[in-house]
């Protein structure tokens, strides 16, 4: 936690790391946090104000945000008066080292970002916002996850303060058996 002299400035890309950082963002109230964090106009949300936009009890969510807080995705902010202790995330941007979620220690997360597919389905798919691609390959599995690396840099490079945020998810998986593919 930084006092209010010594707030960092807020990171362009925070990239987690350790286990207990992707144990952190393991339930989609967090992502929702994160997320709504990330994009405040403010800069900073109270506990309260968290709760309010995401139309859930306080004291619930408090939990959810003193976990992001041990883990270190999110940070006290200046202000604030008595209780109502402002958040702010710690970076515009959050990524996974690959070799986390290849670890297998990202069950929970992996079931977050399934929940959060679905909620996006749900909101864009009718607009045509919402857009997805499949094929099917032979090339090794090794080679099409540094092919899923490389294009998530590439996208990287690419980006830039003026658009909108997206959402890019990969992912891959052998053929189901006695799938005609």
């Amino acid at each position: 936690m930084s006092s209010p002299e010594s707030q960092p400035p807020l990171l362009d890309v925070f990239t987690i790391d350790r286990p207990e950082q992707l144990k952190a963002l393991g339930h989609p109230l967090r992502l929702r946090v994160l997320e709504m964090l990330g994009q405040s106009e403010e800069g900073s949300l109270t506990n309260r104000e968290l709760a309010q936009r995401l139309g859930v009890d306080p004291g619930h969510l408090h939990f959810h945000v003193r976990m992001l807080l041990r883990a270190g995705l999110i940070d006290r902010a200046d202000g604030g008066k008595g209780r109502e202790k402002p958040y702010r995330a710690v970076a515009r941007t959050v990524r996974v080292a690959p070799e986390l979620v290849s670890s297998g220690l990202g069950n929970d997360v992996r079931a977050s970002m399934l929940d959060d597919l679905q909620r996006a389905w749900d909101a864009f798919g009718a607009s045509g916002a919402f857009r997805i691609t499949q094929t099917t390959v032979r090339i090794p599995a090794e080679r099409a996850l540094r092919l899923i690396e490389e294009i998530a840099e590439r996208v990287r490079d690419e980006e830039t303060d003026e658009a909108d945020p997206l959402v890019i998810t990969a992912f891959m998986h052998p053929v189901r058996t006695g799938s005609t593919d």
